[in-house]
């Protein structure tokens, strides 16, 4: 609501306006101001209807209207209005409405309908293009059609000459061709056919990292991009124009997917003038200039093949000297291709990696070096074995690097690259409202460990990059602390044994630990330990790791519990992941809050919330395991493990699953189930991208099983089902008549 004080000035207006002893007897009545009570009610309606005048022109269009305006403008179009939940989806349909109708039936409306509705990225496939078919005199020549990794002709079977093609098999970018297949599209069956339309939807957005400090392997060459040793997959980022007369369909490193080693490794090579000519500039002589124009206008499809003809011109030394060929292969570099795209060039050099597509490595010396493309070569770097004399190896399947010589021991490492993840949920590089409205006391930037003299007791400590952090001092005397990351970073903070966090001599103390990463080291289980009096304990976007996993190291990845040691009137986690959460000693909680959030136990015999008294509520949450707790009330919640309540008499459990064994309140509209679960999602394994994201084969009460027809969990506020069913709506009003639309979800 706006802050423009209308209700006031008009409750003391109407207020002002009556006659005087009507004021005097109002509050010397046996039930005081209802007159002024009577007054503020119309003075919120007054209010209302001052703000909509004051919108009469906003209201007319649909990029400003209020939420009301929309489905209003939307029958001035005549469009079929999608629902009200999808209010993104809802407005864009409205505003491209005629757009939509002018373009009705082609693929660039069909695949657009994707983002527009939905929000994710899309790409269209016409599967009727690949069937294998006998080729015939209309046809176009089928050179030029041939595919661009495998080289198979247009119709054609496979050339099995290119083993690695086969990743792109039923993918929106395969080579491949198929015998046609009539029956209902169900997994692999019914996609290839004349009148079906396959659109792969990529749901799970990537974010950017700037900045990190890499977990090193030890030996001072090798290197995980992730902050805790994990191997996760590298993403790249939608890179597609916004607007909308610039639209054209994705490439394949265009979409917000996991990187192969193959895409990393696209290089295609094409000699120009100006290539030749900066040569030249440079200090190429011309006979070596007018041997590298014999090459003008060829394209090479790979590095080795261009370095081959290279080394047949006659001047071969010259020009493949180590300051010629790295400036060649910088410039000759073509824009289609994943190398180019991915990786540092001069182009994206100086970028901003929010704003590129490109992973950056570079060496932090006072200045910052960034290793280019010409000196990166991709590999699989399971056994940390140099696979080129390039400067840098990167496994972008795995999240590793490895360096091919041991840089100097005065530079420092750091990474810049793109996660992929469902939500803005736990720690990650979104934007978070609460960090912008907040005025840090302290900044914190470098890495390295944090002292208990930086730990305010009473302030804000930020922490501004999303470097690594550690070890980290405990606090003991607080009394208003808040530990945030700031907004668009991810720090990491690597505990290397308990962190106690105490009040001290005060009471009703007030902690809020916001956006921060925090992971344990070495082969100790560690916790979070909260002690003293706090009124009120907030954890919000934040990742207490859940272990479960190993480090490059082959060092056990430990969960990092929450310990409560001491009396906590009110605990709220939000939007956050967290590992077991617990009471022990004398801890005393009156009140949990927990909401959008996974909690994880990787130990089954360890709940992953156990809290013996008060009241815990859960909106939205997964569970990894069970919980244990005194009374509960929960809604669109998932229960993995079979769980105990004590208080059955109170609280409730609606529109969510658990297991049917389960110690429960009053289920109602609940799935209760004696089946594993382990189908249900796509990973249980902290760190991998569709981590705790419901599978295609979770039952459908669970899928679409919450009180607004969403899935149930953490989740749930995606509206995943929700907006699926609106595509298919609009899929099918702006489709060709009689064609088939199937849908195909890649992550």
């Amino acid at each position: 609501m706006a802050n423009d004080l209308f209700e006031q000035y008009y409750a003391e207006k109407i207020w002002e306006s009556i006659p005087y002893i009507y004021r005097h007897e109002d509050g010397l009545q046996s039930n005081p101001g209802m007159l002024r009570a009577m007054v503020q009610v119309i003075a919120r309606q007054a209010a209302v209807l001052r703000r909509s005048q004051d919108r009469l022109w906003e209201d007319q269009f649909i990029s400003w209207c209020s939420e009301w305006a929309v489905p209003y403008i939307g029958d001035l179009v005549g469009t079929r209005m999608l629902s009200a939940l999808n209010k993104r989806g809802r407005r864009i349909d409205v505003a491209k409405t005629i757009y939509y109708r002018r373009r009705k039936g082609t693929p660039r409306v069909l695949e657009e309908l994707i983002a527009d509705i939905s929000g994710w990225n899309g790409k269209l496939s016409e599967q009727f293009v690949r069937l294998a078919r006998a080729r015939h005199g209309l046809d176009a020549k089928p050179l030029p059609l041939a595919g661009r990794y495998s080289g198979t002709m247009p119709g054609g079977w496979a050339d099995l000459r290119h083993p690695r093609i086969s990743e792109l098999a039923n993918g929106p970018f395969e080579e491949f061709f198929h015998t046609p297949d009539t029956r209902r599209h169900e997994g692999l069956n019914g996609r290839y056919n004349i009148p079906k339309l396959a659109f792969f939807l990529y749901r799970i957005p990537a974010f950017a990292v700037q900045h990190s400090t890499p977990f090193a392997l030890g030996d001072g060459l090798g290197f995980t991009f992730d902050p805790s040793g994990r191997d996760i997959p590298l993403f790249s980022k939608r890179m597609q124009p916004s607007d909308w007369d610039q639209w054209r369909s994705a490439a394949e490193w265009e979409l917000a997917a996991p990187i192969p080693c193959r895409l990393l490794n696209d290089a295609v090579y094409r000699i120009t003038g100006q290539v030749i000519d900066a040569l030249q500039d440079a200090g190429l002589s011309a006979a070596a200039a007018t041997d590298l124009g014999l090459l003008n206008g060829l394209r090479y499809k790979s590095e080795g093949s261009f370095l081959q003809m290279l080394n047949s011109l006659t001047h071969a030394a010259e020009i493949t000297s180590p300051a010629n060929l790295s400036l060649l292969l910088a410039l000759a570099l073509v824009q289609d291709c994943g190398k180019q795209a991915l990786l540092p060039t001069g182009a994206t050099m100086g970028a901003d990696p929010l704003e590129t597509n490109a992973m950056l490595v570079a060496l932090v010396n006072g200045g910052v070096t960034v290793i280019s493309a010409e000196e990166t070569a991709a590999g699989n770097l399971q056994n940390w074995s140099p696979l080129s004399t390039k400067r840098l190896t990167i496994d972008a399947e795995n999240g590793r690097l490895l360096f091919n010589t041991l840089p100097s021991a005065d530079l420092e490492v750091s990474c810049s690259y793109h996660y992929g993840f469902p939500a803005y949920l736990g720690a990650g590089t979104y934007d978070r409202a609460a960090v912008k409205r907040s005025t840090p006391t302290q900044l914190k930037t470098g890495g390295g460990n944090i002292v208990a003299a930086e730990l305010p007791g009473d302030g804000v400590l930020q922490i501004d990059d999303s470097k690594t952090y550690g070890p980290i001092a405990n606090k003991l005397s607080l009394s208003n602390m808040t530990v945030q990351a700031a907004n668009l970073h991810r720090p990491y903070l690597r505990l290397e044994s308990n962190w106690i966090l105490n009040t001290g001599s005060n009471e009703d103390a007030n902690l809020i630990l916001d956006g921060l990463w925090l992971g344990g080291a070495g082969n100790q289980t560690n916790s979070v330990i909260l002690r003293g009096n706090y009124e009120c304990v907030i954890i919000r976007h934040c990742n207490f790791d859940p272990g479960g996993a190993q480090n490059i190291r082959g060092e056990a990845i430990h969960p990092l519990a929450l310990s409560i040691d001491g009396f906590v009137e009110k605990l709220c986690i939000e939007s956050s992941i967290m590992g077991p959460i617990a009471m022990t000693g004398s801890g005393t909680v009156e009140e949990v809050f927990i909401c959008d959030s996974i909690l994880q136990s990787v130990n089954a015999a360890v709940p992953a919330l156990s809290i013996d008294e008060g009241v815990v509520t859960m909106e939205r949450c997964t569970v990894l395991g069970s919980i244990a707790v005194h009374e509960l009330f929960a809604t669109e919640t998932i229960l993995t493990q079979t769980s105990s309540v004590v208080n059955t008499q109170n609280g409730c459990f609606r529109f969510g699953a658990a297991p049917g064994n389960s110690r429960l309140p009053k289920p109602y509209e609940s799935f209760l189930f004696d089946t594993d679960t382990h189908h249900w999602f796509t990973s249980q394994s902290f760190g991998h991208y569709a981590y705790a994201q419901l599978s295609e084969t979770a039952p459908v009460e669970v899928r679409a099983g919450a009180a607004n027809g969403s899935e149930m969990g953490a989740y749930s506020q995606l509206l995943n089902p929700i907006k699926l069913q609106g595509l298919k709506t609009k899929i099918d009003e702006y489709m060709p008549f009689g064609l088939i639309p199937i849908f195909i979800n890649k992550t």
